[in-house]
């Protein structure tokens, strides 16, 4: 990953979780790594676990934030909950898989957040 790459997530990360506490959220982790890969953000929302993705995009040439979110990567993040879980959550939590959507203008202005509620659902 390019360092520019990593700067564009890192400052998405950031805004994201600025509008996640803004809506009650309760932040409890950040970039939580596992051998299967990376969740963004844990947080907490009337009780509830809610893992959450973060896509930013600087301009409209690569698509929306929630395009970027294939079926592969959907399944991604369901294995990383799944983890996450049975790792940290003693018991039978609910939780839920929220994605916030980041837009930025080429030149790095804030164009929205966007926060999707169960965005992915696990299929069994």
């Amino acid at each position: 990953m390019t360092d520019s790459r990593r700067a564009l997530g890192q400052l998405g990360e950031a805004l994201a979780a600025r509008e996640l506490e803004r809506r009650g959220y309760r932040i409890v982790e950040r970039n939580w790594r596992c051998p299967i890969g990376e969740i963004d953000i844990i947080a907490e929302k009337d009780g509830r676990l809610v893992i959450v993705e973060v896509r930013t995009r600087r301009g409209d040439e690569r698509g929306t934030p929630q395009e970027s979110i294939t079926p592969a990567k959907q399944a991604k993040l369901i294995e990383l909950a799944l983890t996450y879980v049975q790792e940290r959550e003693p018991g039978d939590r609910d939780w839920r898989i929220d994605v916030v959507a980041v837009e930025l203008s080429p030149r790095g202005q804030l164009l929205r957040i966007d926060v999707i509620e169960n965005a992915i659902e696990e299929t069994n």
